[in-house]
C-alpha cells in the first residue's frame, strides 16, 4: 500500500513537513536575534536615543508580525494533528470490523 492510498501517513507527512518548517523558521528569527544583540553590543552605550525608538518600534512591528504568523502555524499544526487523529480513529475502525 503506498503513502498515497494511506491518508493517516499523508497527514503525517503534511504534519512533519510543517514542524519541520516552523523549526527553520525558528532558527532563522533566533539567528536574527542573536546578530542583533552581538550588533547592539558592539554599539555599546553610544547609540542615540532617536535610532533607538526607531529600531524598537521596527523589532515590536516584527515581533507583532511573528507572533501572528506563529499563532496561523500552530492552528495549521493542530488541524493537522486533528486530522491525523481522525484518520488513525478510522484505521482502527476499519481495523477491528475485519
Amino acid at each position: 500500500m503506498s503513502n498515497d492510498e494511506r491518508p493517516e501517513l499523508q497527514a503525517l507527512e503534511e504534519l512533519e513537513r510543517a514542524i519541520a518548517d516552523l523549526g527553520g523558521e525558528l532558527s532563522s528569527w533566533r539567528r536574527r536575534a542573536l546578530r542583533a544583540e552581538g550588533e547592539q553590543a558592539e554599539l555599546g552605550a553610544g547609540y542615540d536615543a532617536v535610532g533607538n525608538r526607531e529600531r524598537i518600534m521596527e523589532l515590536e512591528a516584527e515581533n507583532k508580525e511573528i507572533l501572528s504568523r506563529l499563532a496561523a502555524a500552530r492552528t495549521r499544526v493542530n488541524e493537522l494533528l486533528g486530522r491525523l487523529r481522525f484518520l488513525e480513529e478510522q484505521v482502527s475502525i476499519e481495523e477491528q470490523a475485519r
